[in-house]
C-alpha cells in the first residue's frame, strides 16, 4: 500500500442533506483501504483516519436534530458554500474526497476541483454515487457524475445500467464500481415481536399529491383499527420545516391532525436501523428502507395501491416478490422476496441462499481500486468530466453558475466565500431566508397548484 495510505488516510465528505451525509460518511469508511471502523474497534487495531465533514449550505442543509438522528459522526463538521469547500480543498491535503450531492452539485464540484488542483503533482481520489434506488433521470444524473475517479453503483444491476449509459454516449465507463448501500446491517429478523409491529416508511415527495398521501395515511390508520393487537407506526423522515434529500410539501404530521387515530397507531422518528429492530412488516411505496429491511430478511411490502409507476419509483421492485396492496395486507398477506432479484440489488443478509456473506465483501473492489489510484506513479491525471464548455455549452454554464462558478470552474466575482463563521446579522438573515423558502414550499406552492387545477 502506498505511503499515503499506511498512515491514516485523510478523507473529506461534502454532503447536501441528512441522508446524503449518512451515505457519504459511511461510504467513506467502507471504501478506505484498511479495516472498517467497527472491525478496527473489535480487533483493537489503530483508530481509523480522521473524517472531515462539509455540509453544503442550501435548502436541505441538515439541522442538528437530523444529524443526531442519522447517528454518523465526523472528527470535524462545518457548513460551507461551494466556493468555501473548494478553497478548503486547495489549502488542505486529503487522500479521498467523497461528493455526496445531487447530480448538479457533483458536476460543479468536479469542475471546481479540477481548477483548484491545476498544477498539483498529487491530488485526492474523488468518489461519488447515489444514496439509494436510482429510478429516475438515469442518464442525466449519471452524466452529471461523470468525471469522478469512482462512480459507485449500489448493485450489480445498477453497475450494468451505469456502464451502458456511459458507453452509449462514448464516455469512459471505467469509473463505475460495484459496491452496495453502506448502511445495510443489523441483526437478521428472528421472528415476530410482542406486539407485532407494522411500520410504514414515509417518503418526503412520493407520492406528492394531497389526495394520494391522505389515502395512504387513512389506509395505515384503517389497518391499525382492523388489527388492534398490532402496533402500527408511521416512520417519518423529518419534522415540519425541516428538509431532507427531497422537498416535502405536505407533511404527514399535518394531514394526520384531521384523523381520529386509534391508540395502537403513532408517528415515530429516529434512526431507521433502530426502528427496524422491532419491525415485523415494513411497508412503503418505494423507500430505500425496503432494501434495508430485505437485507435483514424482514417481511417487506412495496405498495401497488397507487399503481406501479415510474413516477412513484415502485417499478424498481418489479420482480422482487414484494409488490402488494393494503387490501392484501389487511387480509394477512406475507410477502416472499425473490432471492435472485434480492441478490442483484446487492442485498443479501447472512444466511441468505442468494448470497450468504456477500455483503461483507461488497466494497473490496472499491478499496482495491482506490489503493491503486493512490499509489499511481506520478499521481492522478486531471479530472475529466463528460460535460465541458465544448460538449454542453447550453447546459454546463448554468449548472456551474448556480454554485457561483464560471465556465472554467473558477469562482465568479462576488461569490460567497467567508473566511469565518457568519456573524449574528448574517445568521438571522439566513434563517429568515430558509424560513421564507420553506413557507413557500409547504404553504404557498400547494395553494397555487390547487388553483391551477380548478
Amino acid at each position: 500500500m502506498p505511503s499515503s495510505t499506511t498512515k491514516s488516510p485523510r478523507i473529506a465528505v461534502l454532503a447536501d442533506s441528512d441522508t446524503r451525509w449518512k451515505w457519504g460518511a459511511l461510504t467513506a469508511d467502507r471504501i478506505t483501504p484498511g479495516p472498517p471502523m467497527e472491525a478496527a474497534a473489535r480487533e483493537g487495531t489503530p483508530a481509523r483516519p480522521a473524517l472531515s465533514g462539509f455540509l453544503l449550505r442550501g435548502r436541505s442543509t441538515p439541522t442538528a436534530r437530523q444529524l443526531e438522528e442519522v447517528g454518523v459522526h465526523a472528527d470535524s463538521l462545518r457548513e460551507v458554500t461551494a466556493v468555501e469547500f473548494l478553497r478548503a480543498m486547495a489549502e488542505e491535503s486529503y487522500d479521498i474526497v467523497v461528493l455526496a450531492l445531487v447530480g448538479g452539485g457533483v458536476q460543479a464540484m468536479l469542475h471546481g476541483l479540477k481548477r483548484v488542483w491545476e498544477g498539483r503533482r498529487k491530488r485526492p481520489v474523488v468518489v461519488t454515487g447515489y444514496v439509494g434506488v436510482v429510478y429516475e433521470k438515469l442518464a442525466d444524473g449519471l452524466l452529471l457524475r461523470h468525471g469522478a475517479d469512482l462512480v459507485l453503483a449500489n448493485s450489480r444491476q445498477d453497475a450494468e445500467r451505469f456502464r451502458a449509459v456511459y458507453e452509449g454516449v462514448g464516455a469512459d465507463a471505467s469509473s463505475v464500481t460495484e459496491v452496495a448501500l453502506p448502511f445495510l446491517g443489523g441483526a437478521p429478523y428472528a421472528g415476530e415481536h410482542d406486539p407485532y409491529t407494522v411500520v410504514f416508511a414515509a417518503q418526503p415527495s412520493v407520492p406528492d399529491s394531497r389526495k394520494d398521501r391522505t389515502y395512504l395515511l387513512e389506509r395505515l390508520v384503517r389497518h391499525a383499527r382492523l388489527h388492534p393487537g398490532r402496533e402500527v407506526l408511521l416512520k417519518l423522515r423529518s419534522k415540519p420545516g425541516e428538509h431532507t434529500t427531497h422537498i416535502e410539501e405536505l407533511p404527514y404530521q399535518k394531514l394526520a391532525q384531521r384523523l381520529d387515530a386509534p391508540a395502537n397507531f403513532r408517528m415515530v422518528y429516529g434512526n431507521m436501523g433502530e426502528v427496524l429492530d422491532r419491525t415485523d412488516l415494513l411497508v412503503t411505496v418505494s423507500s430505500t428502507a425496503a432494501l434495508e429491511s430485505l437485507h435483514r430478511r424482514i417481511p417487506t411490502v412495496v405498495l401497488t395501491d397507487l399503481g406501479v409507476r415510474e413516477t412513484l419509483g415502485n417499478h424498481h421492485f418489479v420482480g422482487s416478490g414484494c409488490l402488494a396492496s393494503w387490501d392484501q395486507l389487511d387480509d394477512g398477506h406475507r410477502p416472499a422476496p425473490d432471492e435472485e432479484w434480492v441478490a442483484r440489488q446487492g442485498v443479501a443478509a447472512v444466511g441468505s441462499p442468494a448470497g450468504a456473506g456477500s455483503y461483507a465483501h461488497a466494497f473490496d473492489a472499491a478499496r482495491e481500486r482506490i489503493t491503486k489510484l493512490l499509489g499511481r506513479p506520478g499521481g492522478l491525471p486531471p479530472l475529466t468530466p463528460y460535460y465541458t464548455p465544448a460538449t454542453a455549452p447550453g447546459y454546463l454554464p448554468g449548472i456551474l453558475a448556480r454554485h457561483h462558478l464560471g465556465p472554467d470552474g473558477t469562482p465568479l466575482p462576488g461569490a460567497p466565500a467567508a473566511d469565518k463563521e457568519p456573524g449574528p446579522v448574517r445568521q438571522v438573515v439566513r434563517r429568515a431566508a430558509r424560513g421564507a423558502y420553506r413557507h413557500g414550499v409547504q404553504r404557498v406552492a400547494p395553494v397555487i397548484r390547487r388553483m391551477g387545477e380548478l
